[in-house]
């Protein structure tokens, strides 16, 4: 360790070397992949699992404020890249197998009326979601011939060797066919508390998820063996010459063959709310772990025939009680400058696992949240993800109140502005020369939703801004003539720059609401962009020139959005910027079809089932001719939810302003008129 350590010492008198930074994490990583193949597949310990922890979440912060282009030199697989996730694709010895089928993420709610709704008029099967390690069985001639982890869904790892001596599985079933199951690999509580009752406290394993998961990718079955690995099927994959109108009838056979099957039992919409409440009692006395209940649907045809999104079956979803709270300590508060001047506090905490993944980071929002928590380093705090997604903070436990906010701004040095908006109080930099700023605003030009610029990451683009060669937006259309300058900067070259020029010369061509969303116009995004664009008929000097009265005409545009649209234009270096960047691009326009759709305008929201997500539906509507807009108003023709008895804010405005509420699949009947 002692390189490391002293690579440390380097990247503490010079923090923004990032060549040093790259070092330090290639030697992280090898440490703790070594570390991994160590404990998952050899069942040795190398290091401690505290000293792990500080490792993984060393590189994590590493890995955080490193510019992309430097990330490319990193060779190995990351091990941050495993944290949470069972550990299915640490590198390993087994051999990798390519499933037949794909297997997808379902989709996820916490409201049992989106699940009546998904439900529609169909029979459902719902079961418990087993919180496990997911493995594919195949049999041929009655016989075991492969064991497969999920891995990423679509390459798994051959564990046949341990599924032989799982306990319960049967390596001989009656049925002579091809066949294949799907199931979840599982230690029961009392079987992880038995053996973790014979280890020491700083040897044992945090719930019986990893256990199971370093277990069943043992390379010594023996070990496994003694761990005592469950099967519990809950999908028929393939069966060679049967054929079931009723995915009961599917777990029924399974079970008759010998399988252990998860416990199902039928509902309907009507049923369902009972059912869930009575799994929420029973949930004490099942004996394996279990992180909520899967609802799919009985008829497989039916749910053959509604096919896939690029993510997520359309035939199933998974059900939660409630956010998982987990207790962990507050370590530091980093304030991060954004590309319009707001300074963004983030937490930094222990690492802890909620919902199946690692988390150590999550949002602070804005001054005033930061003042409410009452925060200090050190703090006790709990957190959680919201929607199953999104780190928050729930509440602070010890409520120290010593964090010191900062007066001057991260990056620049400047002193910081304190601004009351409608959220809440943010600290703000109003320093326009603010590197950090202008940084950011240039990552944002270039990205997808704006003028898609390859080639142009944060950290070239940190680098060109460095050397003086992107002062702002403008410059980005000049770099042709620096390419001496460019390919002599270190870390990028001749490659890099015939990539970026290529690629710039390639984004000239656009649409015009894609250039108005780069220039980031606060709480102008692509849709208002849109909306924007096709009120004043493609024209940006029409934009340019806009006021109060025509813009808080544009649909879904009120009081506020108006202001930073005119705000953005009086400003004269703006509209240089803007007219100079214009005079080099080719505006492109949308060829939109005549339609029953054409001329109205839409809010979505809820989730989609017929299309993959709800940008999707949006492109399909302005493609017809239709507008969205993100708040209903007298302006909004129709509100597409799915749940139409929602108890949602959207919902009940629309039924004050006499708005119909249609679902998906009514609106799909409605393009097709």
């Amino acid at each position: 360790m002692k390189s490391i350590d002293l690579l440390r010492e380097k990247i503490k008198k010079n923090k923004k070397n990032s060549k040093l930074q790259n070092e330090l994490i290639e030697l992280l990583e090898n440490k703790t992949n070594e570390a991994n193949i160590a404990y998952y597949t050899k069942s040795k310990s190398i290091m401690s699992d505290v000293e792990y922890d500080k490792l993984i979440e060393e590189l994590k912060m590493l890995k955080s404020g490193l510019p992309i282009i430097e990330e490319m030199q990193i060779s190995m697989i990351s091990p941050l890249d495993n944290v949470g996730t069972g550990l299915e694709e640490i590198v390993s010895s087994l051999k990798k197998v390519v499933h037949d089928k794909k297997m997808l993420s379902l989709s996820k709610t916490k409201e049992v009326e989106e699940l009546k709704s998904f439900l529609g008029n169909h029979e459902g099967l719902l079961s418990w979601k087993i919180d496990g390690l997911t493995i594919v069985l195949i049999y041929e001639k009655g016989k075991l011939i492969k064991g497969i982890t999920r891995g990423n869904g679509v390459v798994g790892e051959d564990i046949t060797h341990n599924a032989k001596v799982f306990k319960n599985i049967p390596l001989e079933i009656k049925y002579k066919g091809r066949l294949s199951l799907r199931g979840e690999a599982v230690i029961k509580y009392k079987d992880f508390d038995e053996i973790n009752n014979k280890l020491e406290e700083k040897d044992k394993y945090k719930n019986p998820r990893n256990l199971c998961s370093g277990t069943v990718r043992l390379l010594d079955n023996e070990k496994c063996k003694e761990r005592k690995v469950n099967f519990i099927g809950f999908k028929l994959i393939y069966v060679e010459d049967r054929k079931f109108i009723k995915k009961e009838e599917e777990l029924k056979f399974l079970k008759e063959e010998g399988f252990e099957i998860v416990e199902s039992v039928k509902v309907t919409k009507d049923t369902i709310e009972k059912a869930v409440i009575r799994h929420e009692e029973e949930v004490v006395n099942i004996e394996y772990a279990t992180d909520g209940l899967v609802l799919t649907f009985d008829d497989i045809k039916y749910s053959e025939d509604l096919g896939v999104t690029s993510k997520t079956p359309k035939d199933s979803m998974a059900f939660k009680w409630t956010d998982e709270l987990v207790k962990t300590k507050l370590l530091e508060v980093i304030w991060q400058c954004s590309r319009t001047g707001s300074i963004n506090p983030i937490a930094v905490f222990e690492n802890v696992e909620i919902e199946g993944t690692s988390v150590g980071r999550a949002s602070l929002h804005n001054l005033s949240y930061v003042k409410q928590l009452k925060l200090g380093i050190g703090d006790e705090i709990m957190v959680y993800k919201a929607n199953m997604i999104i780190p928050q903070l729930e509440k602070n436990l010890t409520k120290s109140d010593t964090l010191e906010i900062p007066s001057n701004c991260p990056l620049c040095n400047e002193k910081l502005d304190t601004l009351e908006q409608k959220e809440g109080e943010i600290l703000f930099c109003s320093n326009e020369n603010c590197k950090g700023k202008i940084v950011k605003k240039l990552v944002h030009f270039v990205s997808r939703d704006c003028m898609n610029i390859e080639g142009l990451s944060e950290g070239i683009l940190e680098k060109l801004n460095k050397v003086g060669i992107i002062k702002n937006i403008k410059d980005i259309y000049k770099l042709e003539n620096k390419k001496e300058e460019i390919i002599n900067i270190e870390g990028l070259g001749e490659k890099s720059y015939n990539k970026m020029i290529e690629s710039i010369n390639k984004s000239k061509e656009t649409y015009l609401y894609n250039f108005i969303n780069s220039l980031g116009i606060n709480q102008v995004g692509l849709n208002n962009s849109k909306l924007l664009v096709e009120f004043y008929d493609n024209d940006i000097n029409k934009i340019i020139k806009s006021d109060m009265a025509g813009l808080e005409s544009v649909e879904g545009f009120g009081e506020v959005i108006a202001k930073n649209v005119v705000r953005y234009f009086e400003d004269e270096k703006n509209v240089l910027e803007v007219m100079e960047i214009v005079s080099q691009l080719k505006l492109k326009t949308d060829e939109k079809k005549e339609s029953s759709i054409t001329g109205l305008t839409f809010v979505i929201t809820g989730s989609v089932n017929s299309y993959k997500n709800r940008k999707e539906l949006q492109k399909d509507i302005e493609n017809l001719g239709g507008k969205v807009v993100t708040s209903v108003s007298s302006k909004v023709n129709y509100l597409i939810n799915n749940d139409k008895e929602s108890g949602s804010s959207k919902n009940k405005k629309a039924k004050e302003l006499g708005i119909k509420i249609i679902r998906e699949d009514e609106f799909i009947k409605m393009k097709e008129v």
